[in-house]
């Protein structure tokens, strides 16, 4: 079945994600006015404002009373885990990028969780999201498959990518998340991990593996999440109903 075509609001949202990451507006720069979007695209305002609303949802822009929608100073990412279809905004915290991404053989969970041979490397970028103090919450390590690392070059690069790694690998490959399947462990911290979270050593972490796939099946991603074991709550609310 054919891909389902854009409406026009999408494709400026899009367009405008794209312009972000490839860096042409940076943090805090000021996004192109409504009326010269509605003339470029030849829409109504009101299609404009479905777009903005689309990056806002998505944690990529931010309304500024009289002047219009800039590039957020600091983008937001959740943790690993339950992502869902909701909007980036949605249970997003702030992070901070650690590190330089790296081509490394993965753990045995995440190799076979990305169905690699064994020996092959993977793109690992690493993030740490924060509580609204600012202190460490949850390590990801977000581990790529070699496709994924050769078709989208800037997940190669540091700095966090404004419209997201979903987004991005998306619009790169025309692959989308359509299935995810969430893990939930605990162990030891291992000493790196106790360092970057704050933790003494040794100390109980609940871990969430995270793997989202395409609709043929194939791996897009493999998120292993890390949390303070003081930190880290699973809540289910359901209904019981017959």
């Amino acid at each position: 079945m054919p891909p389902t075509p854009q409406l026009k609001y999408e494709q400026i949202a899009d367009h405008l994600r794209a312009r972000i990451t490839e860096g042409e507006f940076g943090p805090g720069d000021l996004l192109p006015s409504g009326r010269d979007l509605c003339e470029q695209w030849g829409v109504s305002r009101a299609t404009v404002i479905k777009a903005m609303d689309v990056l806002r949802n998505d944690g990529v822009v931010v309304a500024r009373q009289g002047s219009g929608f800039t590039v957020v100073e600091t983008p937001v990412a959740r943790p690993a885990g339950r992502r869902g279809v909701g909007p980036r905004v949605s249970g997003g915290r702030p992070f901070k990028r650690l590190g330089t991404p790296v081509e490394e053989p993965p753990p045995v969970r995440v190799r076979d969780a990305l169905q690699l041979e064994a020996g092959v490397c993977a793109l690992r970028r690493d993030r740490m999201v924060l509580l609204d103090e600012g202190d460490p919450f949850t390590l990801v390590s977000a581990w790529f498959p070699p496709d994924i690392a050769e078709a989208c070059p800037r997940l190669a690069q540091h700095g966090p990518i404004a419209e997201g790694t979903t987004r991005y690998v998306t619009r790169e490959t025309g692959r989308a998340p359509v299935r995810a399947t969430d893990t939930y462990t605990t162990r030891l911290a291992s000493a790196r991990e106790c360092k970057v979270l704050g933790l003494p050593h040794p100390s109980a972490v609940a871990v969430t593996l995270h793997t989202a796939y395409d609709k043929d099946g194939r791996p897009l991603v493999c998120e292993e999440g890390v949390t303070g074991g003081d930190l880290w709550e699973l809540t289910d609310s359901y209904s019981m109903e017959s």
